[in-house]
């Protein structure tokens, strides 16, 4: 995929309207919007489905309009409030006047997005989803909103120990935290993402997880195959929703940060790889820890019955589940660089598009 112009194009009426919006609700619980409505537009909704997606979201979910700014964010010491969700506001009117003197999106990130990668678990990946989807867009504005959404819900689980990386296996790091029973064995008082990564993230032996993965050319494809196996072995069959929840954020992730990591030198690439598997990690004990399947058991996966994309495609456009709209679009973004079948599967499963069935 070609990096986006970064120019500003029109948006949507439905698109600009959701950026009024104040990113999180509720109990810091993320506004996914202005995200969904770029990934419905991009499986092929018109203006009509955004419009009807937007309405029924408002509807079930307590949206608040972005507030003034509290005060303002002083441009040298910028950083003062990372994580301070009473700045969003401030955060967010601070890259925009920042964006306006750079005069280029593209500048923008690269002075400041280095930065927040130790924070990039912000809102459970959410902030990285915007700015992915900003990206994706060639929204200048959008990326601008989504730096102050990283900024105010900027999340850090620790920055290593400074050891060796000890394997080049993103899988090798999950099944590590799930050989450690202190990890293994957390219990999570509510459901939100980023608390469990926080909980995670503050026991003593997660602190060098961020050191263990060798980063390469290779390791993005292992990445995007090792979340696309754990989803699957949460899927087939569902072990269950709060599982399969988590595990759906780790595949629609890395193709988040695929989207991001353009924007980035290469030593930042790799620090923002390792934060970003440092983030899943802290989240596989919230899975229950799922297993890898056998490659049996893909086999005969990736040789169910799945519809076609359009099918999968129109299916996710007409529902008003975010998730759903978010899975199916990361799913066929994957499966065309990747070529794996199994997103097709997952994607169709979410969907109701399969029957009932396991991995046997």
């Amino acid at each position: 995929m070609s990096p986006p112009t970064l120019l500003t194009p029109d948006p949507p009426p439905a698109l600009e309207s959701a950026r009024g919006y104040s990113a999180e609700f509720g109990e810091a619980l993320a506004n996914h919007a202005a995200m969904v409505l770029w990934a419905q537009r991009r499986l092929g909704g018109g203006e009509a489905d955004a419009a009807r997606f937007l309405g029924a979201y408002l509807a079930a979910n307590p949206l608040r309009t972005l507030p003034a700014p509290d005060a303002a964010i002083d441009p040298g010491h910028w950083t003062a409030r990372l994580g301070d969700r009473q700045a969003e506001a401030a955060y967010r009117a601070f890259f925009r006047a920042e964006l306006a003197r750079l005069g280029s999106a593209e500048t923008l990130q690269d002075l400041y997005l280095p930065r927040l990668l130790p924070g990039i678990a912000a809102s459970a990946l959410h902030a990285l989803m915007r700015l992915a989807y900003a990206r994706d867009s060639g929204t200048a504005a959008e990326i601008a909103e989504s730096l102050g959404y990283w900024a105010a819900t900027y999340l850090p689980l620790g920055e290593g120990i400074g050891a060796e990386p000890i394997t080049d296996q993103p899988a090798a790091v999950l099944l590590r935290v799930a050989a450690d029973p202190a990890l293994r064995g957390l219990e999570f008082d509510d459901g939100l993402l980023w608390h469990a990564m926080r909980r995670t993230a503050a026991m003593p032996s997660f602190a060098p997880v961020y050191n263990w993965l060798d980063v390469g050319r290779d390791t993005m494809r292992r990445m995007a195959s090792d979340t696309l196996m754990v989803l699957a072995a949460t899927t087939f069959p569902r072990s269950s929703d709060n599982a399969e929840f988590c595990a759906l954020h780790a595949v629609t992730g890395t193709h988040w940060l695929r989207l991001v990591l353009p924007a980035l030198q290469p030593a930042d690439k790799s620090r923002a790889i390792r934060f970003f598997w440092q983030a899943i990690a802290s989240i596989y004990p919230k899975m229950g820890c799922p297993m890898p399947l056998t490659p049996e058991q893909v086999g005969r996966l990736r040789r169910l019955p799945a519809p076609d994309w359009p099918l999968i495609a129109a299916a996710a456009v007409a529902s008003d589940d975010e998730h759903d709209i978010s899975l199916v679009y990361s799913a066929r973004a994957e499966e065309a660089l990747w070529g794996d079948a199994l997103y097709r599967v997952v994607a169709a499963r979410r969907l109701g598009l399969l029957p009932a069935t396991d991995a046997g």
